[in-house]
């Protein structure tokens, strides 16, 4: 699995001329990052002096970041799985003509799944960003930098997931799912730039 690789490791493997891990699978990983960077602040917040009234929230942001760090760690396998799936079902025989209607739909199975998996991370990265921006504002200002980089990795991650969901849609032929998720990028893609103009309005270094 990917998530057992060393940093250096995974980094080969992303370099190395193959398909998998590709752009979903680092947008996963950067948006996993986004949220043990917003556990980060919460923890060095929590039982420090001049931060009680945060205390409350910030055991809310650390509790929900680290569900989302867990459930976006997964993702990064998840993404490659995923394009794994379209890879081998091109690999399906075109003959007879039974095969060949048969490799057709695995094709399009495994290409709206290599679609959903993204968006996942897209609207789990905009979660994170949420955290992040309330870590910023409520937390530790010494860590304000630290909230900051998480809130644009997530931001990165967003848009990355987004352009994976995009390029995968192109191949899809249900005019239906292609036309409901791109109303949905549309939106992740608006709320991720709002929020990270929001919350870097809150940085003053």
């Amino acid at each position: 699995m990917l998530t057992d690789l060393k940093i250096t490791e995974y980094l080969d493997k992303a370099a190395a001329g193959t398909a998998v891990p590709g752009g979903g699978s680092v947008a996963a990983l950067n948006a996993a990052l986004a949220a043990g960077l917003s556990e980060m602040v919460a923890n060095l917040t929590i039982g420090k002096k001049g931060y009680e009234s945060s205390e409350a929230d910030m055991r809310d942001i650390l509790s929900k970041a680290t569900a989302l760090r867990t459930k976006l760690t997964a993702a990064i396998d998840r993404d490659a799985a995923a394009y794994s799936t379209v890879l081998a079902a091109f690999k399906l025989p075109k003959e007879p003509d039974e095969m060949k209607e048969l490799r057709s739909r695995k094709i399009q199975e495994a290409f709206k799944q290599a679609a959903l998996v993204p968006l996942e991370v897209a609207r789990d990265a905009v979660k994170v960003m949420d955290l992040a921006g309330k870590a910023i504002i409520s937390g530790n200002k010494n860590t304000v930098t630290d909230g900051a980089v998480a809130a644009m990795n997530a931001r990165t991650a967003v848009l990355a997931a987004l352009y994976n969901v995009k390029i995968n849609l192109t191949s899809i032929k249900d005019d239906e799912f292609v036309k409901t998720l791109t109303r949905e990028v549309n939106e992740l893609e608006r709320q991720a730039q709002d929020r990270e103009r929001d919350i870097l309005l809150h940085i003053t270094v």
